[in-house]
């Protein structure tokens, strides 16, 4: 059967589709230049386990003129499937153009039995006539509201073991790092990959996976351990699983190799030496419950679950399902993951679980209504985030969007970036810190500790307000601009980024939205950089009017990777 979950027609004299790939958008006009009445244009994913990884299920589409944040119309639309997906844009005869969206049907055929049910995904559309800049409001509006967990709960400022630690550590680094991260200002501390295993020790990513039993050598005192330590220095505790993979050297691949995803008798390769366990399967989705229900079980204090899938299936078939029902497996995996999450959420509706999956290789509406975030990237390069958030926040809210601060030299890109861009760029999302502070330089612990202050201070702007994108770092001068707007209208927090020399005399003029024109704002300068203040007009007052009309021309752009965070707060 056509599994698609619908279509939607419309017509206009030009199309102009935006869909995001990586780190990038593409746009394209789908007009009969481009694509000949009859013509197709298929953006569609077939890796399932990871199901996003290059392109995410979700578009913007406007008619008449190219996209623009400020006026236009413009449809957006995101997909609420965890699995393969197919986005199908037909250009018919007479200029209409027909979107269909739905489960990708590539050797993915559905036999139902008699009475038997089915249901589609549902897609997620919103209309606009003031551009895409408001569609992508409704949507983090429509999260926020129907598809993220605890929506109004702060999301804490969390220090993640992996790239300070990777898997060399013991229970003197760790406590090491939870002294510092409370010394800081920081409110959790999150234990990733390398804690578990013994007859296979998880030292590197070659062995371990599936044995999900604490190291005893690295750790002999256990997880509660760890996790009593850090309510005991103020901080909350998360740790990393990764449930629905194995690696070849584990007890559970010797135990149950029915378990394991393989195309009959043809080889089984790995990726990140690892295998998928076969969701399909009833009683792989008991063992994945149940290792979420072990892993909380090992403290009281356990408050937060970092659930990572590393791979994506390369050899597909189900030793559980009959030998004329192997196309069911792509959907099976999916439906299969679906019930743990549900069942995992019935049961423990209070955990933070962030939906990591190698960095946004789950990142779509099916996936996010069961986590409270997503890992963004696994590159954590401030350079980088600038282009992957923006194009992110198209379509996901920022509050879900999980940026940390991590080391200079980035450890994915080399590059070297001043702590305070750093800062900047990941507290326009969810703020979190990806290093050991006891590698940071002396000079830069004041802007760390400066960071963290001022992030605890925009916070609840940033999580719950509206997003307005100001300037387009795709525009090609390496800036960008953006600003959150509270509900009121009271309060707004302006950052805007420069990634190159742009000239002494080449201060970027912002407009500022969202405010209200009749209103009065004070404007402050956060986390300047010493005495370097990028604004001199702060703690002066203007008009919303002057601030929309006019705008705000900070000394941010003569040097690369400068930035500025600016406070606006309503004034009598």
């Amino acid at each position: 059967q056509n599994l698609a979950s619908g279509s939607l027609s419309l017509q206009s004299d030009a199309y102009y589709l935006t869909h995001f790939h990586g780190d990038w958008a593409r746009e394209m006009q789908l007009t009969e230049e481009k694509l000949t009445p009859g013509a197709k244009l298929i953006e569609e994913h077939h890796k399932d386990a990871k199901s996003t990884m290059r392109d995410n299920p979700s578009f913007l589409l406007t008619l008449r003129k190219p996209a623009d944040e400020d006026s236009g119309e413009t449809y957006a639309a995101a997909l609420a499937w965890n699995g393969n997906y197919r986005i199908k844009f037909d250009v018919v005869h007479d200029g209409r153009l027909h979107i269909t969206a739905g489960t990708n049907p590539f050797l993915a055929e559905r036999l139902l039995a008699p009475g038997e049910t089915l249901t589609t995904p549902d897609l997620i559309l919103t209309y606009s006539d003031t551009g895409r800049g408001q569609a992508s409001r409704n949507l983090h509006d429509y999260a926020r509201a129907n598809a993220l967990a605890h929506p109004s709960e702060p999301r804490a400022i969390l220090l993640n073991s992996w790239e300070g630690a990777y898997f060399k550590f013991d229970e003197n680094v760790l406590t090491g790092m939870m002294d510092a991260a409370a010394d800081a200002g920081i409110e959790m501390f999150v234990l990733d990959d390398g804690w578990f295993g013994n007859k296979y020790p998880r030292d590197n990513d070659k062995a371990g996976l599936g044995d999900w039993q604490v190291n005893t050598k690295k750790l002999p005192r256990g997880i509660g351990y760890l996790a009593d330590y850090a309510v005991q220095k103020g901080l909350r505790f998360g740790i990393w699983i990764e449930p629905e993979m194995v690696n070849p050297k584990s007890e559970l691949a010797e135990k149950h190799p029915d378990w394991i995803l393989k195309s009959g008798t043809r080889d089984n390769p790995t990726s990140r030496t690892q295998w998928i366990l076969d969701l399909a399967n009833p009683e792989v989705q008991d063992f994945v419950v149940k290792v979420f229900d072990d892993t909380v079980a090992l403290s009281k204090n356990i408050t937060y679950i970092k659930w990572d899938a590393n791979r994506s299936i390369m050899s597909p078939g189900s030793a559980f399902l009959p030998n004329d029902r192997q196309t069911h497996l792509w959907d099976d995996y999916t439906r299969g993951l679906d019930k743990v999450y549900q069942r995992i959420r019935q049961k423990h509706p209070d955990i933070t679980i962030q939906l990591c999956s190698s960095g946004g290789a789950r990142v779509n509406y099916g996936a996010l209504r069961y986590h409270d975030e997503f890992w963004t990237s696994d590159n954590t390069s401030a350079h980088e985030r600038v282009l992957m958030q923006y194009g992110t926040s198209m379509i996901y809210p920022p509050i879900a969007m999980a940026a940390h601060v991590s080391a200079s030299p980035n450890h994915q890109t080399k590059r070297l970036l001043p702590m305070k861009f750093r800062f900047d760029v990941a507290m326009s999302g969810r703020l979190g810190v990806e290093l050991n502070p006891s590698d940071i330089p002396d000079a830069d612990m004041p802007a760390f500790r400066q960071g963290i202050a001022t992030y605890k201070r925009i916070r609840p702007i940033v999580q719950q307000g509206d997003l307005y994108r100001l300037h387009n770092p795709f525009d090609g001068d390496d800036r960008a601009a953006l600003m959150y707007v509270t509900k009121d209208k009271t309060a707004s927090v302006l950052f805007a980024y420069n990634m190159r020399y742009n000239g002494r005399e080449h201060s970027l003029p912002i407009l500022l939205r969202g405010l209200d024109p009749a209103k009065k704002y004070k404007v402050e300068e956060l986390n300047p950089d010493g005495k370097n203040r990028a604004f001199k007009s702060g703690g002066k007052t203007f008009s919303g009017d002057f601030l929309i009309k006019t705008g705000l021309t900070p000394r941010w752009t003569q040097r690369p990777y400068t930035s500025v965070v600016l406070l606006l707060t309503e004034a009598p």
